[in-house]
């Protein structure tokens, strides 16, 4: 149970100090690669002109974010240093989600920031919000405020759907290194305690024949139902430093709609939050 390539997505107009710390500490942790990338497609003015001033316009513009690019880059290598086994950067002139996405495909972990909540730049910013649904690997969240990769204690979001198997399976190297890993499943109906149990009982043998130990806890539902911010609170008791979880969503539209709980990780988690599809 290992990841050999670490993938970290960096921004054009956001902090990249917190996930590349992160992409580092995995490198270390697991010996592995990294592969640096980011994209930014040119985005011209509202008072767009033609001919020779327009071509001058554009190769200014594309000049500009290649050398945003570059400095990227610089602070990539710099910040990660010798904490991974090898060093690569990949960076084009694309629209950041899409050229990320095709990146995925060399690496076993994708690691990004959080989103802010509300409408992001898809010009300048590989949002989670469009790499969960999409990427094929699992996405590790970084909010700003971290650091480091906490292990001590990892919170497994359990949910009876493939999404949270998967999430689970993907986290199965993370759960390894981790001190304490806790099964939680927040119950939808409080008549469903028992098949509950049993459903974290299996969870938590599943991981003791990968020689992971684990724990359960059912929690009730609450006032107000509010998934999310009873995750939160599991989370803040137990002092989780990771939460590993399944994505939900679907298109509508064309446009990618998150669910409730999905949508929070994404944009408000306080610590790392590890989320498969």
């Amino acid at each position: 149970m290992t990841f050999a390539t670490v993938m970290v997505s960096l921004a054009l107009n956001q902090p990249n100090e917190a996930r590349l710390q992160v992409a580092g500490d995995l490198a270390a942790r697991f010996d592995a690669g990294i592969i640096g990338v980011a994209a930014a497609e040119f985005t011209p003015p509202l008072y767009f002109t033609t001919g020779e001033q327009a071509q001058e316009l554009v190769e200014q513009g594309e000049g500009a974010l290649q050398n945003r690019l570059a400095e990227l880059e610089q602070q990539f290598r710099s910040v990660v240093g010798e904490r991974a086994a090898s060093l690569s950067w990949r960076s084009g002139l694309d629209f950041p989600a899409r050229y990320v996405l095709a990146q995925a495909r060399a690496a076993d972990i994708l690691v990004t920031g959080s989103a802010p909540p509300g409408m992001s730049d898809a010009f300048a910013i590989a949002s989670p919000k469009d790499l969960v649904m999409e990427a094929g690997r699992p996405l590790l969240v970084v909010p700003d405020n971290v650091s480091w990769l906490d292990l001590g204690t990892v919170l497994v979001a359990w949910k009876e759907t493939p999404e949270a198997r998967r999430a689970v399976t993907d986290a199965l190297p993370l759960l390894a290194k981790a001190s304490d890993v806790v099964v939680v499943e927040i119950l939808e109906n409080s008549s469903d305690y028992d098949a509950c149990e049993a459903r974290l009982d299996d969870v938590v043998a599943w991981l003791g024949h990968h020689k992971i130990t684990a724990s359960a806890r059912v929690e009730e539902p609450g006032t107000g139902r509010n998934v999310a911010a009873k995750l939160d609170a599991v989370a803040a008791d137990l002092t989780a430093g990771l939460v590993v979880a399944g994505a939900y969503g679907h298109s509508r539209f064309r446009e990618l709609v998150l669910g409730g709980v999905t949508e929070h990780l994404v944009t408000r988690t306080e610590r790392c939050v590890l989320l498969s599809h």
